[in-house]
């Protein structure tokens, strides 16, 4: 591009902003968005910090009540269990994404795992998130159709009030014209949106562990309204009257902001069937039942179990084991359980995938779908963020009760068990959970390379098509 090329360009972005300006509806319009903007940022900040607030007190209350326990039978603090807290990143407030639905808390017990490992609300469509007045919510949904409204008669109505003939008559060239048009509509989209841009920044700056996924957040958005600004400057040369550049662009803001989002999840869904929560709870009792019986003394397994451990320690009752009998089967028994516990989860996760990947094949047709995609990923509240937490709780469940059946086999005599009881000091000494730091390279490779990706080749389709929409410009003089 030519220096005069480019100083036209300039100057034709400037006229625009300075239509936009001058036209009242233009104005209200980038104002509200600017307003709605910035409310969202300060709803969003002020309902994380209340929520993280709430979960510190309710997180030293269950220290201290689990702390506070006093001398008893380790299998008894096995079933008085502990509450676990999932740690939000600060790039939360700006996408809550599935934590509304599926929580941040897990109650963990031995024999039993966390009802939400099964909970439907993390399958929840996009669109039953719109009472969430979040910064994603109103740059992904309402900042497109304001930028329609915005955009729809950049180049239909010069055409219309004979202003576009003009210009071409005059010498300008029709990708020059569009070029001027975009960047002009692009600077406002970018400037409407600053509250977010800064807040994501000033995150960044701040947090040093999520600059990276907040830098990706960013640019996901740029180029998600940067595609919105493309299609709607590109309609309004394409199309005869403003009227019909404005018809066609509502009508793909419905489809594809508010109607595909809708349906592809559901289609997903039907697509590859999960279980009912209660079926799954069924289906695992089933398992339970056929694994065996610790408390049936003539149950096979674990009667080769019982004949294993006697071999072992070189004796032919389980009164004269240097260990607690009891403690050792409570802890087989809880080692198959917990078996079938994350066996059943992974494989829930696997369809739960399935569905997702179903899902994205939706995002060719929604840019919004690949958006959200990116911006729950990059916040940390997504579906598979919440599954490693499930994870990491199962695991720690895990630990902590195994740890406890140690105690009982060790610490309490086999005779008189269950009037026996050991000291608090033992379940204190117990380590408390700590939640691993996310990985985000992998973070980043699974929620923005493909989004970006796919926005880059749109964005590219975009400029083919206003190129060829220039020349039609030039052609339409003659």
């Amino acid at each position: 591009m030519t220096r005069r090329t480019s100083a036209l360009v300039a100057r034709i972005a400037l006229e625009e902003l300075r239509a936009m300006a001058r036209s009242r509806v233009a104005l209200a319009a980038g104002l509200l968005l600017l307003a709605l903007t910035a409310t969202a940022l300060l709803v969003s900040m002020e309902q994380a910090r209340g929520v993280n607030a709430e979960r510190a007190q309710l997180r030293e209350r269950a220290e201290q009540q689990w702390n506070g326990q006093p001398d008893r039978h380790p299998h008894r603090v096995v079933h008085y269990g502990q509450y676990i807290f999932r740690t939000l990143t600060p790039l939360a407030f700006f996408d809550f994404g599935v934590g509304p639905y599926t929580g941040h808390t897990l109650y963990l017990e031995g024999h039993r795992q966390n009802s939400a490992n099964f909970s439907d609300a993390s399958q929840s469509s996009p669109l039953l998130r719109f009472g969430l007045l979040t910064p994603a919510f109103v740059l992904q949904t309402v900042a497109p159709l304001l930028i329609v409204f915005l955009a729809f008669g950049s180049v239909a109505r010069a055409r219309e009030g004979g202003q576009l003939r003009l210009a071409l008559a005059q010498g300008v060239p029709g990708t020059t014209l569009l070029a001027g048009k975009l960047l002009g509509h692009g600077a406002a989209t970018l400037l409407l949106a600053a509250p977010a841009w800064l807040a994501l920044g000033w995150i960044g700056l701040v947090h040093a562990e999520v600059r990276t996924p907040a830098a990706w957040m960013l640019a996901g958005y740029l180029a998600y309204l940067l595609l919105w600004t493309g299609a709607a400057v590109l309609v309004s040369a394409l199309a005869p009257r403003a009227r019909t550049a404005l018809l066609a662009l509502v009508a793909a803001w419905m489809v594809t902001v508010v109607l595909v989002p809708r349906m592809a999840p559901d289609l997903a869904s039907s697509a590859v069937a999960r279980p009912t929560r209660i079926e799954m709870e069924a289906a695992i009792a089933s398992q339970l039942r056929s694994l065996g019986d610790s408390h049936d003394p003539d149950d096979p397994y674990f009667a080769r179990f019982r004949a294993g451990v006697l071999a072992q320690y070189g004796v032919r009752r389980v009164e004269d084991l240097p260990v607690n009998y009891a403690g050792l089967v409570i802890a087989e028994g809880e080692r198959l359980t917990s078996a079938l516990f994350e066996s059943s989860m992974r494989a829930d996760f696997a369809r739960k995938q399935r569905q997702a990947d179903l899902l994205w094949a939706g995002a060719l047709f929604s840019p919004a779908i690949a958006l959200q995609r990116l911006s729950a990923a990059m916040a940390g509240t997504d579906r598979l963020s919440h599954e490693q937490f499930l994870l990491e709780g199962e695991a720690y469940r895990y630990q902590f009760v195994q740890a406890l059946n140690r105690l009982h086999a060790e610490q309490v005599r086999y005779h008189g068990d269950r009037e026996q009881r050991i000291g608090a000091h033992f379940w204190r000494a117990i380590a408390p959970f700590a939640q691993q730091a996310p990985d985000v390279d992998a973070t980043v490779w699974r929620g923005a390379v493909p989004t970006l990706a796919l926005f880059g080749a749109w964005l590219a389709a975009l400029a083919a098509a206003a190129l060829l929409a220039g020349r039609r410009l030039e052609r339409s003089l003659v």
